[in-house]
């Protein structure tokens, strides 16, 4: 599939109002700056007063924004447009099937137009053991908000279990993926890479 000619800053600024907007591409801002500075002279070494300083706010600001120094390297804009994405899927289609689309859309659309921030988070979740903690917390609220849709979607109950198991799956299927493709030095096809790994929850491991 052919990669989107915008970008996810683009799409989420459409639909905002002039605040929100504002508080998107402060946003984007701070994380421009951390993985500018953490590119330069690593991840330990760069503090939340030199983000903010590069980034023309105060640490408050920052921390406004980013609870932790963690989460301005693992947040993005992209959970928001893979939500709307997985909505607007026929509601025939199964819900592996939908990841395999919304997961390659979204993975061409970041591989053209933020691919160095991909490659640096990439090799950091490898690299720092704070970050793969981190990681952990926070792949709960976005998993809490793919079992919401898919609950919709399903007719199920969101405390469903079955439902749950299969959210969890698939997120830490995505996770290890990254790790993977990481530890390969980013060499790797990485759509085909997520879609190999979602063909495993649905063909199991062969003996």
């Amino acid at each position: 599939m052919a990669a989107t000619s915008y970008t996810p800053l683009e799409q989420q600024l459409a639909s905002l109002g002039l605040r929100e907007r504002k508080k998107l591409r402060t946003r984007i801002a701070i994380r421009g700056a951390a993985f500018r500075l953490i590119a330069e002279q690593g991840y330990e070494a760069t503090t939340v007063e030199q983000i903010a300083e590069a980034s023309e706010v105060s640490p408050s600001t920052v921390f406004r924004y980013f609870p932790t120094k963690e989460d301005i390297v693992l947040t993005d804009e992209y959970d928001p447009l893979m939500a709307a994405s997985l909505r607007s899927r026929p509601l025939d289609e199964s819900p592996l099937d939908s990841f395999h689309f919304i997961m390659d859309q979204a993975l061409r659309d970041v591989l053209v137009n933020d691919h160095e921030e991909l490659v640096l988070r990439s090799r950091l979740l490898v690299q720092v053991p704070a970050l793969r903690a981190r990681m952990a917390e926070t792949t709960s609220v976005t998993a809490r908000m793919l079992i919401e849709i898919l609950a919709e979607r399903t007719g199920r109950e969101p405390d469903d279990l079955e439902l749950r198991v299969f959210t969890s799956a698939v997120l830490s299927a995505l996770n290890e993926v990254s790790l993977y493709w990481a530890e390969h030095d980013c060499q790797g096809d990485l759509p085909a890479l997520v879609h190999r790994a979602l063909d495993s929850l649905e063909n199991g491991l062969p003996l």
